[in-house]
């Protein structure tokens, strides 16, 4: 798939290039970032920012992954966001903000365009969203976005060498007022059978 862009109120979202190298190592360097993306190299070098890049392009050109760079305006990078592919119909969502643009907002706006997106244009039906247990900024978005928290899965995530538990949620086309593009049989309620 050609890299698509998408807009938003405040954001222009697109794929990062190699004229983006410099800003994407510059907001790898936040010492928060680099404690909850356990994907994020220590240290963070500029080749680890160009390497990405590549992954970058190398997603969207076999569509199994899109990565947008969240652009300001001015042209200021406010983060990164993945919707990865999972399985037929099932993409994981993943992201980063940079640390002078916490708090305002970005990321909900960012995650709702994408989820839009992934259900409308690229047939997924199930999103998952996961974080490592304690990055409450993390399960704060994907909250306010809309997906339910399903659970913790134990040692999910691989971090520096540890394992770590990682809170796991979902989002359907449904809660956002969107036809899937598949049937969906929920499971039958237990307390409503007794």
């Amino acid at each position: 798939m050609d890299p698509v862009t998408l807009t938003t109120d405040r954001l222009r979202m697109r794929a990062v290039g190699p004229a983006d190298a410099d800003a994407v190592y510059a907001a790898a360097q936040d010492p928060e970032s680099q404690r909850w993306i356990s994907s994020f190299p220590s240290p963070y070098l500029r080749e680890h920012a160009e390497a990405f890049i590549g992954v970058v392009a190398r997603g969207w050109a076999d569509d199994s992954e899109y990565h947008f760079g969240l652009f300001l305006p001015d042209g200021a990078l406010a983060g990164m966001l993945g919707v990865m592919r999972r399985g037929p119909g099932a993409a994981e969502v993943g992201f980063w903000a940079t640390r002078e643009h916490r708090g305002r907002g970005y990321m909900t706006e960012a995650a709702l365009a994408a989820a839009r997106w992934a259900f409308t244009d690229v047939s997924v039906d199930r999103l998952e969203w996961r974080a490592e247990v304690g990055n409450l900024p993390s399960r704060a978005v994907a909250e306010r976005v809309g997906f339910t928290m399903e659970g913790t899965l134990r040692a999910a995530v691989a971090h520096r060498g540890v394992r770590r538990d990682s809170w796991v949620g979902s989002l359907l086309p449904s809660d956002l007022g969107l036809t899937p593009t598949a049937p969906y049989l929920a499971a039958p309620d237990p307390a409503a059978t007794t």
